[in-house]
């Protein structure tokens, strides 16, 4: 699925910048298997998204101007009725009322 794979690229991603074991742009593209084209896309989006990332010249590698964290998961579990009115602000749609509601 393209969700759970864009969350292990990003993670790993994270990973080798905070290790400083990225290589050169066409080396850490091949490693996160992807095309460097789309490589130099993702650095742009999370550059964006105030990522400070960089690249050594001299090291060939890519890093972070200081230290930051990356965490991207999902998290699936079951959750109680308590939980459920809490996300919901205590309102429950009911299966029969759905259908009235959006007239199905």
């Amino acid at each position: 699925m393209k969700l759970f794979e864009y969350i292990e690229r990003i993670n790993l991603l994270h990973k080798l910048i905070k290790e400083r074991r990225t290589g050169c742009p066409d080396k850490f593209a091949q490693k996160l298997g992807v095309s460097t084209i789309r490589l130099y896309q993702l650095i742009e989006e999370l550059k964006i998204m105030q990522v400070p990332i960089c690249y050594s010249k001299k090291d060939k590698t890519y890093y972070y101007q200081f230290d930051y964290e990356i965490a991207a998961q999902l998290t699936f579990r079951p959750i109680d009725a308590k939980e459920l009115a809490e996300i919901n602000a205590g309102y429950r749609i009911q299966p029969y009322g759905f259908n009235k509601i959006f007239k199905l």
